[in-house]
């Protein structure tokens, strides 16, 4: 069965800039996970073509760079008009293409609107410091320049709010970008970049040629933009083992990147909780996009006294799940990405209940007959005896480990023994627990947060984790740091010369 109409996607896709035909090639061939149809099959840009989509940025840059900040605000805020206008078209896209349910679809552009909003304000907001020097006549200050060309390499979870965030942020920096959409969703990558493109248009000739450019490919593309001593930053998103080789190939040509890898998130409730508030966020956190968000709920740390009442809420709140075609609107919980996802989901769960692990609800496939090439699955809970290697191991799908524990000590070390560092949280109305939580003894996560799930950040904060999460941050705060370079300056405005630190020199 086809629940996805062929035509009605290609008007969809040309009211978003997108000409298919333009695009032809057999390089990559796009399928919606909702009933396996076949959405577009695509050219890639060999690895060897990457070197001129280079020279075209390190051009742009000499320009944009001298743009004042302000004006190059105003092109943001172009895209978000272009966005805002466009936001129904791209969400249906994302639905489309990955799988999310409409109001996810949506969401996510609406992420990118709003951060076009942040970064209007940014670019007045560039500010350095500065510093009492200890010598007279003498300041000091600093400021900071627009770093470079920055690539942008994304994952297929959100294909469209990760370029945003990024993009936004560098182009009020003063910084060219190049952006490699996930070949499992580039769709929706080039639905947001043609709103970019139009607003680049409505901008005018300010904007260099050369000032965004997209790259459709696989992992030679990407090695091209990463190994590139011309790339100024690099971010990327995707697993941890991605990270490995990004990472080290950057650092080794002293470049700077961000990068956003995995997550392993936990919930700790303790018997201070409103229950009925943890269930809501335990839903939306572990199954929404289909327990595929980095920052999916994966661990649930229960105290043994309120561990039985939290389960009989939320079992039958699982049990109750709408689950199916994610362009329908009663629809909660859409498809896995691909066969590779599902086949990872049964073996996490039969390696958790080989470890004594005990299958509560979910875990099975569903709406085979329907859709016989889409992969959906039954959110799954298993009530595990220990925090096993199956569990520190993120799925990146519905699986949600609940474990026990009896003093909040246990239970903060439990939510740190993980390789992963993203998101965490504590749902507790006891004012000490909040603040152990949320103290350097507590979670060692980059995002901690209290009666609220750990996903669906806002763009104001800045979005990162620790350890094998990548340690860097994006979005809001004063992530925008990492897009420029900092410049200490000293000026001596007397007519004497004295050296730091009393130094007598001749």
């Amino acid at each position: 069965m086809t629940a996805i109409s062929a035509a009605d996607f290609q008007t969809v896709l040309s009211r978003c800039g997108i000409a298919l035909q333009a695009l032809e090639g057999k390089d990559i061939t796009v399928h919606s996970p909702i009933d396996g149809t076949e959405l577009a099959s695509l050219a890639a840009l060999p690895g060897a073509q990457v070197p001129p989509v280079i020279d075209h940025a390190v051009q742009a840059f000499k320009q944009w760079r001298l743009v004042p900040a302000p004006v190059r605000g105003e092109l943001v805020r172009l895209w978000g008009e272009e966005l805002r206008s466009a936001k129904a078209d791209i969400g249906h896209v994302i639905s489309c293409e990955v799988g999310k349910i409409a109001q996810e679809g949506l969401g996510e552009v609406q992420e990118g609107v709003d951060i076009c909003e942040f970064a209007l304000g940014l670019s007045r907001q560039l500010h350095g410091k500065t510093i009492v020097s200890e010598r007279p006549g003498h300041r000091i200050m600093e400021q900071y320049h627009p770093l470079g060309p920055v690539a942008v390499i994304t994952a297929f979870n959100f294909p469209s709010a990760v370029f945003a965030w990024n993009a936004a942020v560098a182009l009020v920096c003063g910084n060219p970008v190049i952006f490699k959409p996930s070949d499992k969703a580039p769709l929706s990558g080039l639905a947001t970049f043609k709103a970019l493109e139009r607003a680049i248009a409505r901008f005018g000739d300010r904007a260099p040629a050369g000032l965004a450019q997209i790259v459709l490919g696989g992992a030679a593309v990407a090695e091209a933009l990463v190994d590139s001593p011309r790339i100024a930053l690099v971010s990327a998103t995707g697993s941890s083992r991605m990270g490995r080789t990004v990472g080290p190939k950057v650092a080794a040509r002293f470049g700077k990147r961000i990068l956003e890898l995995g997550g392993n998130n936990a919930m700790v409730v303790t018997p201070a909780a409103d229950l009925d508030l943890a269930v809501r966020a335990i839903v939306f956190s572990a199954v929404g996009t289909a327990g595929q968000r980095c920052t999916s709920l994966r661990r649930l740390i229960v105290h043994r006294d309120v561990k039985q009442p939290l389960l009989d809420r939320l079992l039958p709140a699982y049990r109750s799940l709408r689950i199916g075609n994610p362009l329908q609107p009663d629809t909660l919980v859409g498809p896995l990405i691909n066969q590779a996802s599902f086949e990872a989901l049964q073996h996490s769960l039969s390696q958790a209940l080989k470890d004594g692990g005990h299958l509560l609800t979910g875990g099975q496939r569903q709406l085979e007959q329907q859709f016989p090439q889409g992969f959906y699955v039954a959110p799954a809970i298993v009530d595990m005896p220990a925090q096993t290697s199956i569990v520190r191991h993120e799925t990146f799908a519905p699986l949600l480990y609940v474990l026990s524990y009896d003093e909040l000590e246990q239970a903060i070390a439990l939510n740190n023994d993980v390789p992963q560092g993203l998101s965490s949280c504590i749902f507790s109305n006891d004012l000490r627990e909040v603040e152990l939580f949320l103290s350097a003894a507590g979670s060692d996560c980059g995002m901690a947060n209290v009666n609220i799930g750990p996903s669906g950040a806002e763009i104001g904060g800045a979005f990162g984790g620790e350890k094998e999460t990548g340690g860097d941050r994006e979005s809001g705060s004063d992530a925008w740091k990492q897009y420029m370079r900092r410049t200490t300056n000293t000026i001596n405005y007397s007519r004497e010369l004295p050296l730091a630190q009393g130094i007598q020199f001749g």
